[in-house]
């Protein structure tokens, strides 16, 4: 289902799966509930009281008053007080009422946040690849807290207003029917009213959280992308992109709020007539009766005049609470896609060994990332401990694709993975990714200190565990000559690094955690002749006692190599070490001598 697209039927299903995630907290639940039907008992005593006391005491009073004027303030006082009183209970139960059901909204929030955030923490890299970052960034704070208005504005509040309004009406009828009828007579435009209103809100209401989902995506994705927007003078082009989808969320906005404009004066002017129709026919009614009951008319117009503004109030507004319960259950259904995605990665496996000693089998592997279009195609190699295993291959060749095999970011197809002659997926996740440990050539720093960027703030590593690996690497005095040293800032994405020193931070983090696997993807392919060469002398540090798979644009990094491997639109095309491969004069004869030319021309 497409998100402009929306279901517009109740899913009873999907609301009793949002209220299981209030199971853990059921008794604010029911207490809730039962507020409410206290409040619905309490709205028509006021107005009831208020006919009494007009009734009985205040006409009878101001006759007495002219006997005993004493008595007749002391009644009136008493009346004052008690009005006060049931005001002042109402309003705490209304308060209590309000408070409980908006914890409850933000409880759920709360637990079902965590809940998203753990399950897209699992998911297999295919769907970030298909999902833009903005739109799980939507999934995860815009529609959750959604769903807390299906607390706090929706289900329960209306639940609420409905008994509210079922007991002023049933007052009504038993005070007096004929009265009720009449005052009642314009209802039928109200209800009209509301379902256009309903309707022409909740399709806006559509448009905006779309709107929104499409400005998070784009606003997400351009920030990233700023250099490159800068890079080729492209702000204005882009500006206008998003003006354009900042109009539409405003367009959408408009609407709702002419919407609301439209139908709180109705509400409004309905309410007008039925007071009206209600005088009329009080008026027309009193010079036809006599004595007492004539009397007793002007309590209960007055009465019915507070039920009528006790009525029409939750009846502003529950149209617009219906709305709000839509649009949590258009966002729980959302929200619960992600939870239901099944293409998680599984965690399954019982072998779990300290440390592995390096061995790697790919038997027959066979992997595409969409259906069956396949990038790796029955690709078979060995590396034994210790043993260093060169991939290389033009872009697209599946380089990069096979170490992301090898951790399990991705399931194969066909075929066997093995670490150690154990089938991978026998192993239990953490296990196995303790045991590799991985540098790409795109390395991601998050925002924090060098410390936390090292140890990815895991509080088991102490610093002097940091300081140890930094000089093994070469890397301390570096360290040292920042601000801070290993509590500077490195800024988001480590911006305020060159790529070359977040190269080398990552073999810090690498091995930090004292890899038996060491995977290097093209780790020198876009830096600076100087850096090359730190990171080589880091890499002869990294890879010493370690089985190492290196992908490496650049062949003569890679001569060393006890086993080359040559890719070529998914398949093994040649292997061995550099000696054997040149004296094929196959792929990576040519390779190498495409290279080699290239550094002549240059």
């Amino acid at each position: 289902m497409s998100e402009g697209k929306e279901k517009k039927i109740f899913n009873f299903g999907l609301l009793r799966r949002v209220f299981q995630f209030a199971a853990p907290y059921k008794r604010r639940f029911y207490i809730s509930l039962g507020l409410a039907i206290l409040l619905a008992v309490l709205s028509p005593i006021r107005p009831y009281l208020i006919q009494l006391t007009i009734n009985d005491y205040v006409k009878d009073g101001a006759a007495a008053a002219l006997v005993d004027k004493i008595r007749f303030i002391d009644i009136v006082i008493w009346v004052t007080v008690i009005q006060i009183g049931l005001l002042l209970i109402e309003s705490a139960f209304r308060f209590w009422f309000s408070f409980l059901t908006a914890w409850l909204g933000q409880s759920v929030v709360k637990d079902l946040r965590v809940k998203v955030y753990r399950k897209i923490l699992g998911l297999n890299l295919s769907q970030f690849d298909k999902t833009p970052i903005g739109t799980l960034t939507t999934r995860t704070i815009n529609d959750i807290e959604a769903i807390n208005d299906i607390f706090a504005d929706g289900l329960i509040p209306i639940i609420a207003d409905l008994l509210s309004i079922i007991a002023i009406l049933i007052f009504m009828f038993v005070s007096d029917w004929k009265l009720t009828l009449v005052s009642l007579a314009p209802f039928p435009i109200l209800i009209a009213a509301t379902y256009v209103f309903k309707e022409s809100v909740n399709k806006s209401f559509i448009r905006v959280r779309n709107a929104v989902a499409a400005l998070n995506a784009f606003v997400q994705e351009h920030i990233t992308g700023m250099p490159v927007v800068q890079a080729f003078a492209a702000e204005d082009r882009e500006f206008n992109k998003f003006k354009k989808i900042n109009r539409e969320h405003r367009n959408a906005n408009i609407k709702a709020i002419f919407a609301y404009s439209v139908f709180f004066p109705v509400v409004e002017i309905v309410l007008a007539v039925g007071t009206s129709l209600l005088v009329w026919w009080a008026a027309t009614h009193a010079m036809q009766l006599e004595g007492k009951s004539a009397e007793d008319l002007i309590g209960k117009m007055i009465s019915f005049y507070l039920c009528l503004n006790l009525l029409f109030r939750p009846l502003r507004v529950i149209a617009d609470k219906f709305n709000v319960l839509q649009m949590g259950m258009v966002a729980s259904e959302r929200v619960f896609k992600v939870l239901d995605n099944d293409d998680y990665v599984k965690k399954d496996g019982n072998f779990a060994p300290e440390q592995v000693k390096g061995k790697i089998e790919f038997d027959h592997v066979s992997f595409a990332y969409v259906d069956d279009r396949y990038v790796l195609k029955d690709v078979n190699f060995k590396a034994q401990p210790g043993e260093t295993i060169a991939i290389v291959g033009h872009t697209g060749s599946g380089k990069t694709t096979i170490i992301s095999l090898i951790n399990r970011l991705y399931h194969i197809q066909k075929g066997a993975i093995r670490v150690d002659d154990v089938n991978i997926e026998e192993f239990q996740l953490d296990a196995l990714r303790k045991n590799v440990g991985v540098v790409l050539q795109d390395v991601f720093l998050f925002s924090g200190s060098v410390l936390d960027n090292i140890t990815l703030r895991n509080p088991a590593i102490p610093r002097e565990r940091v300081v140890e690996a930094a000089m093994l690497i070469g890397m301390h005095d570096f360290i040292m000559q920042l601000p801070g040293g290993y509590d500077y800032n490195v800024m988001e994405r480590g911006s305020s690094l060159s790529l070359g020193q977040r190269q080398l931070l990552s073999f810090i983090r690498a091995l930090l955690y004292n890899p038996s696997i060491l995977i290097l993807d093209e780790a020198t392919s876009s830096v600076d002749t100087e850096s090359e060469l730190l990171i080589q002398e880091a890499i002869e540090k990294l890879i010493a006692g370690r089985t190492s798979i290196v992908i490496a644009h650049r062949l003569s990094t890679i001569r060393k190599a006890t086993q080359i491997i040559v890719l070529d639109k998914g398949e093994v095309k040649e292997s061995g070490n550099h000696e054997e491969l040149m004296k094929l004069q196959g792929f990576y004869y040519k390779l190498h001598q495409m290279q080699f030319e290239k550094q002549v021309q240059g």
